[in-house]
């Protein structure tokens, strides 16, 4: 098998293997032929994933025009007396700990499961960084046949870009990123395997062009099920929120011009809190869950949950025995634990299938597809969505993500404007010109620009997080505009 490097020209590996990347995706089940669950026996089960994320920043112990790029992990490290840097050595504890876990359960006779969800910045920046010993422990689990089975990654944007709000052609660009790379630290058989996608921040575009677009870009890279949060959806029929969340969904993307795609989602409750995860309390919902319709198949329903992997004291602390304990608890029970793809994997082979799925969309769109006409156009779109907005303050077309008190774009003007000057600047000078990815100067601009969109740079506002972003556009800039 082809071996990519992880990086070329000092430049992480994240495009310019297109064809190999397309070529290890297939639709073979991946999970369900070593799985051990007894499904016959399942009322309800549940999944777990854990996100993992630092971004990378210009080095504060440098002149900001001249810093050098490193992890946040790293500058947390060379700092460990500042406020909360001591955390940065358990972080790297809680990075690469699962690879302890799944063997040690696997040899007391459970059966555990976990979903990974790292951004490559993260992945990037650990690998300068020299943790070898991460590295190490998430292969063995990953690549591993004894333990492959027990774990399942999610696809996620290179940069850990919020959708709603990057430019579309840049997340296609950052979602092919992080395959590669991926890829590279791990192996190409490996990226065949991931299935599912985790949108940074739960955020779900919600206007009808830039969804439509979200989702094809999801189904040509090879990604069967999006991870969504719950009140970022409503029901096709009435624009009403679920009935039942803890059931797959077909989550309908319609475009201005009448095109259609459908992609299946998978439904996280309830807000962001790494405790709902850290003390397991998706087992403990499962349990009093049990088996639904879906068409006319009797299957288990599913209670899905993301959290932080490292943040908090509840998760660095107690997560470990509380994992353990249910692992143990659940295993070969009537609510096992799961990975999400080896669930669908079994509603396959039940003869289930997507058109089975209760019909959903993103928030707002039944507003939309009530005045407008369907196929006539993106101007007559950006009409009925003004006229919308209009008549009541609430409707928005700025996504939704895992608070409703956010807002990816109000507040962030002056770092939107640097991020957008850079990419429309990376289209004309790049894409527009067909400049091949596997040229080292095309690699080296888009890492600098998938850089810019890292949602830390927006999240906490205006200071020096929104100095750190809009000085990575300025350098993206002079790169574009010197290189090409």
């Amino acid at each position: 098998m082809t071996k990519l490097p992880a990086y070329i020209n000092d430049v992480p590996n994240i495009s310019g293997s297109e064809d190999l990347i397309a070529s290890a995706r297939n639709s073979d089940p991946v999970f369900l032929p070593t799985s051990k669950i007894n499904w016959d026996n399942v009322k309800s089960a549940f999944a777990i994933a854990l996100h993992m994320h630092q971004p990378i920043i210009p080095n504060p112990d440098q002149p900001l025009k001249t810093a050098d790029v490193i992890s946040n992990l790293e500058h947390m490290m060379n700092h460990l007396g500042s406020g909360d840097n001591h955390n940065a050595q358990v972080f790297h504890q809680c990075y690469k700990r699962m690879g302890d876990f799944i063997p040690e359960l696997l040899e007391q006779g459970s059966q555990p499961r976990c979903m990974f969800d790292y951004s490559g910045t993260l992945l990037d920046g650990m690998y300068k960084m020299g943790l070898t010993d991460v590295f190490e422990s998430l292969r063995k689990i990953t690549c591993d046949s004894k333990y492959r089975g027990c774990i399942e990654w999610l696809g996620s944007s290179w940069g850990h870009a919020v959708a709603p709000s990057t430019p579309i052609q840049d997340y296609r660009l950052g979602v092919g990123a992080w395959q590669h790379f991926f890829a590279a630290l791990f192996d190409l058989e490996a990226v065949g395997r991931v299935r599912g996608f985790s949108p940074a921040e739960m955020a779900l575009p919600n206007h009808p062009d830039v969804f439509y677009q979200f989702v094809k870009t999801l189904k040509d890279c090879g990604y069967r099920w999006v991870l969504v949060q719950e009140h970022t959806v409503e029901r096709v029929e009435n624009g009403y929120g679920l009935e039942y969340s803890h059931r797959p969904h077909r989550l309908i993307a319609k475009n201005s011009s009448g095109d259609t795609l459908a992609i299946t989602a998978i439904i996280k409750t309830q807000g962001s809190d790494t405790k709902l995860v850290a003390q397991m309390q998706p087992y403990y919902e499962a349990c009093g869950l049990n088996r639904i319709k879906l068409g006319t198949k009797s299957v288990p329903s599913l209670v899905t949950q993301i959290a932080d992997g490292e943040n908090g004291g509840v998760m660095m602390n107690e997560f470990p025995s509380k994992y353990k304990q249910v692992m143990a608890e659940c295993s070969n029970s009537t609510t096992p634990a799961v990975n999400v793809t080896e669930y669908l994997e079994y509603l396959d082979g039940l003869g289930v299938k997507e058109e089975d799925f209760p019909a959903i969309q993103p928030i707002f769109q039944h507003r939309i597809w009530q005045k407008f006409e369907n196929g006539s156009g993106p101007e007559a779109m950006e009409r009925v969505i003004s006229q919308l907005g209009k008549e009541d303050h609430r409707f928005h077309m700025e996504g939704g993500s895992w608070t409703n008190n956010i807002s990816w774009v109000h507040g962030y003007e002056k770092l939107l404007g640097p991020m957008e000057q850079a990419s429309v600047l990376f289209n004309e000078k790049v894409l527009s010109r067909n400049v091949s990815p596997s040229e080292p100067r095309f690699r080296n601009a888009l890492y600098h620009l998938l850089l810019t969109q890292t949602s830390c740079y927006r999240y906490w506002g205006e200071g020096v997080w929104a100095d750190y972003g809009r000085e990575l556009c300025r350098r993206t800039i002079e790169i574009l505009k010197r290189d090409f």
